[in-house]
């Protein structure tokens, strides 16, 4: 029997998102407000802040897709592999003859399934939540660092 695979899930977000940059964005704000001067103002402290906001969301959502697409293709190999062996077990299960024996058949293929539906969720539920994990502490960081940031630009501002 010939392995299928799916086509739709066979693709890389992260190549899709090669070409935004969210950096370039921000420079060119820098540009714009940079041409303003306010007394006590540091814009290139805020752009420089801002600048790192916006890279950290981008490493937060970079992390997020991989983990997703991870997680896709672990769905489609567990969706693969309980297909082979659904098959396997039908051909098995239609070579026995006996009432009794194919009850007993069913009964453990049932068993099996469901353990291993049941391994299965806890798997991909394991990979969403490493996967969200990993997201939030690049967002926890900068939030710690930009609170620092803050303070440091409101001592500034104070003296």
């Amino acid at each position: 029997m010939a392995k299928q695979t799916n086509p739709f899930l066979n693709f890389d977000m992260t190549s899709m998102m090669a070409n935004f940059d969210p950096t370039k964005m921000a420079d060119e704000f820098s540009k714009i407000a940079g041409q303003y001067k306010l007394p006590g103002f540091d814009v290139d402290a805020i752009m420089a802040s801002q600048r790192k906001n916006i890279e950290a969301l981008t490493a937060a959502n970079q992390a997020a897709v991989a983990g997703m697409q991870q997680v896709a293709k672990r769905q489609a190999e567990i969706l693969q592999t309980t297909l082979d062996e659904a098959s396997k077990s039908l051909a098995n299960l239609g070579k026995s003859t006996d009432a009794k024996d194919i009850t007993a058949k069913q009964t453990e293929l049932f068993s099996v399934a469901f353990e291993k539906a049941l391994a299965n969720m806890s798997e991909l539920a394991d990979m969403v939540a490493k996967s969200s994990g990993e997201a939030s502490e690049v967002i926890n960081t900068r939030i710690a660092e930009n609170l620092d940031e803050v303070k440091a630009l409101a001592k500034k501002l104070s003296k």
